[in-house]
């Protein structure tokens, strides 16, 4: 499909308002999020992702998945496997995410009904699993979808990053427009920010740790906190492999009902 790592971008321009130089006035806010979007991230990878989720009152529930991912020519593919605790063990979690643009295919396999389940385009702003990702965020957003514009430069963890706004094309989402903080000439994104259809913030997503594995910059510690539930919901990365020749049988429904590879 191409190759990309983790997405969130960088530019260049000179804004005088906020004392700052160095942006380039030769990218745009649309350029800076396709930098992003083709980032290099190999062929394919497999990890396994450590999931807490916090509710309002500071509980928390732990949670293992083993995830494989593949970039082809025009698509991504990504599988998820839910290996514990026992009440979501099996259950497991399938995204197409095509480079023209096209709205993402999903799918996820409850072992209780024994049957995949299509996530419909309406329900792609459900919460994950109970978690504060939803299924759209566990997909690739194309570019194109939204207009995006440079806001600023600033720092952040020690990093010179972009701003940028994106708004969606469409109206009617629930997510109104995003704030990415883009990390200049790494291309990778340290926070994003959601506003709801009010405009207020509903929710924000701070990268914790990230770090360049076989020569792929890749996010490795993440949480997302919705602002407006005071709850979060924190994914770890480990034992992180790329380019392992995976097979394209394995990003099928049957694998899916199947389990992961042994």
């Amino acid at each position: 499909m191409r190759n990309k790592a983790v997405r969130i971008t960088a530019a260049v321009l000179v804004l005088l308002s906020f004392g700052l130089f160095g942006i380039s006035a030769n990218m745009s806010g649309l350029e800076i999020m396709e930098q992003v979007y083709n980032r290099p991230s190999g062929d394919d990878m497999t990890a396994t992702l450590n999931m807490t989720l916090t509710n309002s009152r500071g509980s928390t529930r732990d949670r293992s998945i083993a995830q494989y991912r593949s970039d082809e020519e025009d698509m991504e593919k990504k599988l998820m496997f839910f290996t514990a605790p026992a009440d979501v063990r099996d259950t497991s979690f399938m995204s197409w995410s095509y480079a023209d643009g096209r709205d993402d295919d999903q799918w996820i396999y409850l072992p209780a009904l024994r049957r995949v389940k299509r996530i419909s385009s309406g329900n792609q702003n459900d919460s994950f699993m109970g978690s504060d990702f939803t299924y759209d965020d566990l997909g690739e957003r194309h570019p194109s979808e939204d207009t995006h514009t440079l806001l600023r430069e600033e720092e952040l963890m020690g990093k010179t990053c972009y701003v940028v706004e994106s708004i969606p094309r469409t109206g009617g989402e629930e997510i109104s427009r995003t704030l990415n903080w883009v990390v200049k000439d790494e291309w990778i994104g340290l926070k994003k920010k959601f506003y709801d259809d009010d405009g207020e913030l509903y929710k924000e997503l701070s990268i914790e740790a990230f770090e360049k594995i076989s020569g792929f910059w890749l996010i490795t510690d993440m949480t997302m906190r919705s602002v407006q539930d005071g709850t979060s919901t924190r994914i770890s990365m480990e034992d992180v492999s790329f380019n392992d020749n995976l097979s394209s049988s394995l990003f099928t429904e049957r694998r899916m009902k199947m389990g992961p590879p042994r």
